[in-house]
């Protein structure tokens, strides 16, 4: 790979990951030693300034990462405090559902209902503010068991939990049929 290639490379590395990479870790990643790879860390971070550009590459204790240079520190933080409307996925609406009708629940009772593993999907209704963590379950192993928030209260309109609509048992009967039919597709194949 020619320098310029490397430096791209390094650049990839560093943008992927957001937050700093340790030397090692980069030279293992391009194949090249440590020494090589700091003295394409140091090409790179110099055509960052060379070219004037809006982000920096510095070095903290061994590990580097790119950032924003803090001339510009006021125009990053205009579009940063700017609020990020939260996208609820289908896979998101289904875990805030169940999480919903079934509090207090674990992980292992979500995934159970869905039948796959929904870590990411809760980590994030948790990040947005929909969902809680409640305490532990007194069982073996103590697990998480979460719940719904004010805030899904307030975004979804409802004033308790109590006034959640009820899911009508024909409605309910044909999710049943579909989860049966699905379920005896994925047997057969």
């Amino acid at each position: 790979m020619d320098e310029e290639k490397l430096q791209a490379a390094v650049e990839a590395i560093l943008f992927a990951m957001g937050d700093s990479v340790e030397l090692g870790r980069i030279a293992a990643a391009i194949e090249r030693t440590p020494g090589e790879t700091e003295e394409v860390l140091k090409k790179l971070g110099k055509s960052y300034e060379d070219a004037g550009r809006g982000i920096q590459l510095i070095e903290l204790e061994g590990s580097y990462q790119l950032c924003t240079k803090k001339e510009y520190y006021g125009c990053l933080t205009s579009v940063a405090s700017q609020p990020k409307k939260a996208v609820l996925t289908d896979v998101l609406l289904e875990t805030l559902s169940i999480i919903a009708y079934r509090q207090p629940v674990t992980k292992a009772e979500i995934e159970k209902i869905r039948g796959v593993k929904s870590d990411h999907a809760v980590n994030k209704l948790i990040e947005y503010g929909l969902v809680q963590e409640l305490g532990r379950l007194n069982a073996p192993g103590r697990p998480l068991l979460f719940g719904t928030t004010e805030e899904f209260l307030r975004d979804f309109g409802i004033t308790s939990r109590d006034s959640l609509p009820e899911i009508s048992p024909v409605v309910l009967e044909d999710f049943k049929e579909e989860a049966e039919a699905e379920a005896d597709v994925r047997i057969d194949v």
